[in-house]
């Protein structure tokens, strides 16, 4: 399903852990890694979409997740005239993206990247909330950016949390 502009309708997926840091998943067979996304299906909402994404690519139900935010409006990137497929039809010249921040509620022992016999990831590894901006390929760096700046308000604070539960306790020696 692509719009008149020819921008596939899509969700991206940033799932966060209660320290703050954010699940970056390696391409399949690739050196390339990025968060979880995937076309929204004819009939189906964005929310839909990103629950079924969720399973499909990284093995997490709706019970092992809870939706912090997502973004207020649709970004966009467009591919690299080497990736469009001219041959199609209609011709999709990059993506819309409604983008959804997540929080971990389960072990990280229940992420499974195999649950497709085509699975798009091959591994994970939870990384600093901000190195995706810098580590993503580069015409999706905008959009990175764009979602990690509206998502930083709702994640600093886990942060924060997080080192202050962390922190060892220090004691005034009397004397």
């Amino acid at each position: 399903m692509i719009d008149d502009d020819g921008y596939r309708p899509n969700v991206g997926i940033v799932i966060c852990n209660r320290q703050g840091q954010v699940l970056w998943a390696r391409r399949f067979g690739q050196h390339s890694w990025q968060f979880p996304q995937g076309g929204i299906n004819p009939g189906e909402t964005a929310e839909q979409a990103m629950y079924r994404e969720l399973f499909e690519e990284v093995g997490l139900h709706r019970k092992d997740v809870r939706i912090l935010a997502s973004t207020r409006n649709w970004l966009r990137y467009k591919l690299p005239k080497r990736l469009v497929r001219w041959d199609t039809k209609p011709v999709c010249i990059g993506q819309k993206q409604k983008w959804f921040l997540l929080q971990l509620m389960c072990n990280d022992a229940d992420i499974n990247m195999q649950t497709s016999s085509t699975p798009e990831f091959d591994g994970w590894r939870w990384v600093s909330f901000w190195y995706p901006v810098r580590q993503v390929v580069s015409f999706k760096r905008d959009v990175y950016r764009r979602v990690m700046k509206e998502f930083s308000g709702v994640v600093m604070p886990l942060q924060e949390s997080s080192v202050q539960r962390n922190a060892p306790a220090y004691r005034r020696k009397r004397g």
